[in-house]
C-alpha cells in the first residue's frame, strides 16, 4: 500500500515507522508549504495543522484518494468535508483519537454518563493533559467525551473553564513537556467520587491506530469513524 503522509511531524514520523513495519511504502511526505501529487498514493494520512488539514482533505477527496484524518481544530469545517466527500463518492475517516483503548473509552463514558444521568447531586468536570507542542485546547479527545456525556445527560454544552457548572461540562486543559495524552472525567458528590481515566504511555498506539484505519478504508467508499474500523457496536 503506498501512502501518503500529510503532515510529517512526530506523528507523522511515528506513523512512518509503524506503517514500514506492516509492509507499505511511503511515497508522500507533505509539510505545511509543499506542492505535491496526491494521485501516487493509495490512501493519504493527515496529521498536519489546523490552517492545512481542510485542503489537505479536500485534495484527498477531489482525487479519489481514500483520507484518514487526526488532525484536530479544524473541525468548523467538517460538514463541508462530509459532504463533499458523498459528492465525489471518495472516502473519508475522522477520529479525534485513533488509539483502541480511547475509543473503548469512549464507550465507557456514554455508558457511565447514561448510568449517572438521574443522579443530580454530582458534578461532572473533565481534565485533558498534553505535551507543550499541541496547539488546540481542548483536545479533540476530551470534545469527543464531553459530547458523548452531552448526548446522554441534561448538560448542554462544554467550556474551557475549571469552575462546576449546571448547565455545563468544565474542561481543564494543561500543557506539559513529553506528555502523549492523558484524560479523565469525574463525577464528586458530597458522599464519593467517581473517576474514569484513560492514559497514553506513547505515540505508537496512536500511530497503530491511523495506519489499521488506511488499510481498512482502502476499496470502501463514504465516510466513516473508528467505530466502524474497530468494530464497535
Amino acid at each position: 500500500m503506498k501512502i501518503a503522509l500529510l503532515g510529517y511531524g512526530r506523528m507523522g514520523k511515528e506513523i512512518e515507522k509503524i506503517a514500514l513495519s506492516r509492509g507499505h511504502e511511503i511515497v508522500i511526505k507533505k509539510d505545511v508549504n509543499d506542492v505535491i501529487d496526491i494521485t501516487l498514493a493509495d490512501v493519504a494520512i493527515d496529521f498536519s495543522v489546523p490552517s492545512s488539514a481542510y485542503n489537505n482533505i479536500t485534495d484527498c477527496i477531489n482525487n479519489n484518494v481514500p483520507v484518514i484524518s487526526g488532525t484536530t481544530g479544524w473541525l468548523d469545517k467538517y460538514n463541508d468535508a462530509v459532504a463533499l466527500c458523498k459528492e465525489k463518492n471518495s472516502a473519508f475517516i475522522y477520529a479525534s483519537n485513533f488509539s483502541l483503548g480511547v475509543n473503548i473509552f469512549f464507550e465507557l463514558n456514554k455508558q457511565l454518563a447514561k448510568m449517572m444521568s438521574s443522579l443530580e447531586d454530582y458534578n461532572i468536570s473533565m481534565e485533558e493533559i498534553h505535551h507543550t507542542k499541541k496547539l488546540d485546547a481542548p483536545s479533540g479527545t476530551a470534545i469527543t467525551l464531553a459530547e458523548g456525556i452531552i448526548e446522554n445527560s441534561s448538560k448542554n454544552n462544554w467550556e474551557l473553564d475549571e469552575k462546576t457548572s449546571e448547565e455545563n461540562i468544565p474542561i481543564v486543559a494543561k500543557r506539559i513537556p513529553e506528555v502523549p495524552g492523558t484524560h479523565t472525567v469525574w463525577y464528586d458528590s458530597e458522599v464519593d467520587s467517581i473517576e474514569i481515566k484513560h492514559t497514553a504511555h506513547s505515540r505508537k498506539g496512536f500511530a497503530l491506530g491511523a495506519v489499521v484505519a488506511a488499510e481498512w478504508i482502502i476499496g470502501k467508499q463514504g465516510v466513516f469513524s473508528m467505530k466502524d474500523v474497530l468494530n464497535i457496536r
